[in-house]
């Protein structure tokens, strides 16, 4: 519903976002990201730095050792190394980008590392108790970085009560290295502060709009917080604005269930329409790349706000008020309508009035908190990588990347559930939720949408039964139209949350970049590998802001094996693991070619791809490939998105560009066995 407010005075929102325009589109002229600093750092002041990020990081050595007895210490050496890690990328990688602006920053931030190093050779840690605004850091389990985030502190956090928390994504900043991030966050308290709530400002890895690691950064900084302080998991608020806003949009979507209220404030909620693709004569999608369009596209999950209140925002006047409008249009085809607030006669900022409304309307959802069991779920996916709604889980689907729905109703003793796309599905109520009878069997009724059920033709008693502590989890498959519970334990290998693809995925969880010892099959494919692997491991550190973890293949040990998605580069002649595997992979790799399915390519081509490690199913291994979007992707957020699905050949003889790693000779998905589509 759009609610429009009479007052138009205008509330200046700091936006470091740097607009959309017509540089930001031209693939064959792609600027740098994070840019080149303005001017080089002077010799005497970079030395400077140098010294006393030495001082601090030898600081810092010495407390890891000092601190070995004492555990609950050493878990907070992050929050110095933050600093430490701050000014040290910024001299390392030419990342101070306005010297007489950031060179200040950067000696505050040492020092401050110092203090909190002393504090804790000391046995304190002050900063643990500061209310207001903190930095504060985690060690990352995809990477091993220590990763920067802020949170606002409520002066009554220490009161005995659990308090609501509310996350706030950032907008874009091409510059928001870790030392503005951090200063920001030491300074600014943000746009919304609620009384007696902590608030989340996480770094998200940069400038991604919380994608990938730039996702895995809010749920691993929410965790952190939850170790240190009391947080209501009932009373999470998801906000942002601009490229924050849209990121506000991915987490509602995607996460219905973890959140009680969302407020998504401008930015973009798709790809296609926002970025006007099919207008772009250079650049056309391919088929694949425009079904991983369904990774993030939000109008494709709409229906899963069905269980979280929304409020949207935008300025009359501001362009990216597009995001609400498309969701607005996808939300009423689900006979839904949008809680739109809009700032009269504004554009790119909030409205002062219309702040207000949308801080009255969220404090309202936050005060009641999260229906942790409600009657009613629905839930739509384009991918098993988001799966889930409170107690439904889809386990399995008939193709990724088309629609997967199910819809699941409590009645009585009953559960409707009407599912298309959908393979198998777990129903899982925790302790202390269950409402169901435990005396009584639980019927299962599946009748086709909008048939009336009659006589008990579409039901089925559960075997399983509620548990004492009144939990009840079902599993169920859907076998030649029929649905059965079993046990949850599927046979032979298939697409499962987490083991899905595409490439990308994997660079969601722990990772490792397996060099290649050995010579391999040519000159022209080991020349390819080797820009490749340096591209991907100079690219993460840039757009993810960590060090990608590198092992030689002789070194990977049952460890890495069990704990690490691998990503083997070279071929099965040189790298080591790579030949372990080779014969057990559905594409084929040899000196005279690479075979996908019956189709054969010349032995100058790669193959890149992703499966479950045959060493370990349970964890994926990649084949010569970091992330798959590139250069020219980073000039515009709604552009970073997978641009290869599950596998590739790649013509080695072709150089790369800003948007590929050469000519795509073939692309495509494996089935839900993952094997080449015949």
């Amino acid at each position: 519903m759009l609610r429009r407010l009479s007052l138009c005075l205008l509330l200046g929102l700091a936006v470091i976002a740097r607009a959309d325009g017509p540089a930001d589109n031209q693939v064959d002229n792609v600027r740098r990201i994070p840019p080149m600093p303005k001017e080089p750092l002077a010799a005497d002041v970079k030395a400077d730095l140098q010294k006393g990020v030495e001082a601090l990081g030898k600081e810092i050595a010495d407390l890891r050792l000092a601190l070995k007895s004492k555990p609950q210490l050493l878990e907070l050496l992050p929050d110095v190394q933050i600093f430490f890690n701050a000014v040290l990328y910024a001299i390392t990688y030419d990342e101070i980008f306005d010297a007489k602006r950031e060179v200040p920053f950067a000696r505050k931030q040492l020092d401050a590392g110092m203090q909190r190093a002393k504090d804790l050779r000391d046995g304190k840690a002050p900063w643990t108790t500061q209310t207001g605004p903190v930095a504060r850091g985690y060690v990352s389990k995809i990477d091993g970085s220590v990763q920067p985030y802020g949170l606002v502190v409520p002066t009554n956090f220490n009161d005995g009560a659990k308090h609501r928390l509310d996350v706030w994504c950032h907008g874009r900043g091409e510059s928001l290295s870790e030392i503005n991030f951090i200063q920001d966050r030491i300074n600014n308290p943000g746009q919304f502060t609620p009384a007696g709530a902590f608030v989340l400002h996480p770094y998200g890895r940069f400038c991604n709009a919380n994608k990938f690691a730039g996702e895995i950064d809010c749920f691993e900084a929410l965790d952190h917080i939850k170790k240190h302080y009391r947080i209501d998991d009932d009373r999470l608020v998801m906000r942002g604005f601009s490229m924050g806003g849209a990121a506000c949009w991915q987490f509602a979507v995607h996460y219905p269930d973890v959140w009680c209220a969302a407020a998504p404030g401008a930015g973009f909620s798709e790809t296609a329409q926002f970025l006007k693709v099919f207008q772009n004569e250079k650049v056309q999608p391919t088929d694949y790349e425009q079904k991983l369009w369904g990774w993030y596209d939000c109008p494709d999950y709409a229906v899963n706000l069905f269980n979280l209140p929304t409020v949207a925002y935008s300025g009359e006047i501001d362009g990216q008020k597009q995001a609400a409008d498309v969701m607005a249009k996808a939300l009423l085809a689900e006979n839904m309508e949008l809680v739109h607030i809009i700032g009269p006669k504004t554009g790119h900022s909030y409205h002062p009035e219309a702040k207000k409304e949308v801080d009255r309307r969220i404090n309202a959802l936050a005060e009641k908190g999260r229906d942790r069991l409600p009657t009613k779920v629905k839930l739509q996916t384009m991918t098993l990588r988001y799966n889930r709604s409170f107690w439904i889980t889809i386990d399995g689907m008939e193709n990724q990347w088309d629609k997967a729905r199910i819809e699941a109703e409590i009645v009585g003793n009953k559960i409707m559930v009407h599912a298309t796309g959908v393979t198998a599905f777990t129903i899982s109520m925790p302790p202390g939720t269950c409402p169901f009878d435990p005396t009584i069997g639980i019927e299962m009724h599946f009748p086709p949408k909008n048939e009336e059920v009659k006589d008990g033709r579409f039901g089925v008693v559960a075997h399983s039964k509620v548990g004492s502590d009144r939990s009840w989890v079902s599993h169920w498959v859907n076998k030649g139209g029929q649905w059965t519970e079993f046990a949850g334990n599927a046979d032979g290998l298939r697409k499962v949350h987490g083991l899905q693809g595409p490439i990308d995925d994997a660079f969601l969880d722990r990772f490792i970049m397996v060099r290649p010892s050995g010579m391999g099959f040519g000159e022209t494919t080991a020349k390819w590998v080797d820009n490749e692997m340096k591209h991907a491991i100079t690219h993460w550190r840039q757009q993810f802001r960590g060090d990608a973890m590198v092992k030689n293949d002789q070194a990977i040990t049952d460890a890495d094996i069990a704990e690490s998605n691998l990503v083997l580069w070279g071929d099965p002649s040189s790298n080591h693991v790579l030949a372990k595997i080779a014969d057990k992979l559905p594409i084929h790799w040899t000196k005279d070619g690479v075979t996908v399915g019956d189709k054969t390519y010349p032995a100058t081509s790669v193959p890149v791809m992703i499966y479950p490690n045959p060493l370990n199913p349970k964890k994926y291994v990649v084949l010569n490939s970091g992330f798959t979007y590139r250069e020219y992707d980073y000039l515009n957020n709604a552009r970073q998105v997978p641009k290869l699905p599950d596998y590739a050949v790649i013509d080695a003889t072709t150089p790369m560009t800003s948007r590929l790693p050469g000519k795509v000779l073939t692309a495509g998905f494996f089935d839900e066995k993952w094997q080449v589509k015949k």
